[in-house]
């Protein structure tokens, strides 16, 4: 499995799954998934009682980090390459924004 393969690209932030239910989508284990809290990698919210939740974006971002970590990249580091690919991917949405808006108008050539 893929990082988007399960989880498309939906901005859902509402924290859904249980730890067990996110380990069995992930299939990985929910040692897997505390180890990646620790590294703040992601942080799940807490039900009333206590109990890890994950959103489906936490989900995609646990998702690529076990991608790395199944072809032996440590976990440390594999978490560190999931932050750097996201603030990545934002600097280009950010960039390409910034490059939409100051682009000057085309002007029509000369026939």
């Amino acid at each position: 499995m893929t990082a988007d393969d399960s989880f498309g690209r939906l901005d859902d932030d509402y924290p859904a799954y249980t730890m067990g239910r996110a380990a069995e989508m992930l299939n990985t284990t929910q040692g897997f998934l505390r180890a990646i809290g620790e590294a703040r990698l992601i942080t799940p919210l807490r039900s009333a009682g206590g109990h890890r939740r994950y959103s489906r974006y936490q989900l995609r971002v646990a998702a690529r980090a076990r991608e790395l970590v199944d072809g032996g990249t440590p976990i440390e580091a594999a978490c560190r390459i999931v932050i750097l690919e996201d603030q990545l991917e934002e600097a280009q949405r950010i960039n390409a924004e910034h490059h939409r808006d100051t682009k000057p108008p085309s002007t029509p050539t000369p026939v």
